[in-house]
């Protein structure tokens, strides 16, 4: 879900990730300064599901029901480029936050790996996905 560029100061630590068994996913953010554009970059960068709705709703369910993804150990996504949205657009960053952190705690309240979520500093935008 993500390749690594050649640079990358996340390449470490994604590679750790997958050594462990893990699939990395970026969700980058760069251009990004709505809902709308928000919603679009997830279906794509994440691969959601046909029945991704396309809101706040739709995608809590897609990070908390797994079922439409291949099979993994665990998941680590990767937020790059978000600083425009939450500038441009700050109540729905925030509740884009709120979703991922209510998906993260889902799973670890469920005892087994399935997603976490890093927020990347910085314009570290050259990752994008491997499986």
């Amino acid at each position: 879900m993500a390749d690594d560029a050649g640079g990358n100061p996340l390449a470490p630590v994604l590679e750790a990730v997958r050594g462990a068994g893990w699939t990395t996913t970026t969700l980058s953010l760069s251009g990004v300064t709505d809902k709308a554009a928000f919603m679009e970059r997830c279906a794509r960068d994440l691969a959601l599901p046909d029945w991704f709705g396309r809101n706040w709703d739709a995608l809590a369910d897609c990070l908390t029901d797994l079922s439409w993804a291949p099979p993994a150990r665990g998941r680590l996504l990767v937020v790059s480029g978000w600083q425009e949205y939450a500038d441009q657009a700050p109540g729905e960053w925030r509740i884009a936050q709120e979703v991922f952190d209510s998906a993260v705690e889902h799973w670890r309240g469920a005892g087994e790996p399935g997603l976490e979520v890093v927020l990347a500093l910085g314009p570290a935008d050259t990752e994008r996905r491997d499986g």
